[in-house]
């Protein structure tokens, strides 16, 4: 199953980086943008997930992130993501770049994360910016307001914005600063996230890709799993005792 040296090279790792994408999220059966309930299948992602819209519309933007937020809350993080989080607690750096807007790494207990699509979860006031949890708002169909007067909107990257340059900044710093760099279930065709492992390649890391699919990137890994996540990365922590 596991080609000779891996297990040996990962254990003797002291830095490594992680990318998730979508493949993960999928496994704990999170819906997708284009979904088949009601009225939302009237509208292109693109038409609602971008400012001009929020500031056109507010209340319906707003209305179609709570029916995401939803969906989201019903799901829980499948054994890709306690994987994950065992590998923190294992490696003495480690660190989990995610393109996935759920916060289920956090809920599997994931702590070093860095996040370049943003945390659906979490919201924050356009004119202040002052961030609230979901907890803190009354989830509806109306925009909420902030204490200053200003719309709260969630905080997350949309059609036509610019990554986080720090977030963007920590996950380059970490890829090419890792022994091992893993690529998890991720198209590997969305940029600049894309750039991730190979600027760890570059590097000289060992890149292992883990994916039912072939993509882009596999001809440059070093190790390929054709698997969902839930099912090697459990089996690749238990060959290395952990």
């Amino acid at each position: 199953m596991f080609q000779p040296g891996l297990i040996e090279a990962l254990k003797k790792a002291q830095k490594v980086a992680v990318l998730t994408g979508a493949g993960v999220s999928a496994e704990s059966g999170v819906h997708t943008f284009r979904g088949e309930n009601g009225i939302w299948k009237k509208f292109k992602p693109e038409e609602l997930a971008n400012f001009d819209a929020f500031m056109k519309n507010p209340d319906m933007v707003w209305e179609w992130y709570t029916y995401r937020k939803q969906l989201m809350s019903k799901v829980k993080p499948n054994s890709g993501h306690f994987a994950l989080a065992k590998m923190e607690e294992f490696f003495p750096e480690f660190t989990l770049i995610t393109q996935n807007i759920d916060n289920l790494h956090r809920e599997a207990g994931s702590k070093n994360i860095l996040e370049v699509h943003g945390n659906i979860r979490r919201n924050f006031c356009i004119e202040c910016k002052k961030f609230y949890t979901d907890e803190d708002l009354n989830l509806g169909k109306n925009v909420p307001k902030c204490s200053c007067g200003g719309m709260i909107r969630p905080d997350v990257v949309w059609f036509g914005e610019m990554l986080p340059q720090d977030v963007l900044n920590a996950a380059f710093y970490a890829s090419e600063n890792c022994d091992v760099f893993f690529s998890i279930g991720t198209s590997a065709v969305v940029y600049p996230a894309a750039m991730l492992p190979i600027a760890a390649v570059r590097a000289n890391a060992l890149l292992i890709e883990v994916n039912p699919e072939t993509t882009p990137l596999t001809p440059s890994t070093h190790h390929y799993f054709n698997s969902p996540s839930g099912e090697i990365l459990p089996r690749l922590l238990e060959e290395m005792g952990i």
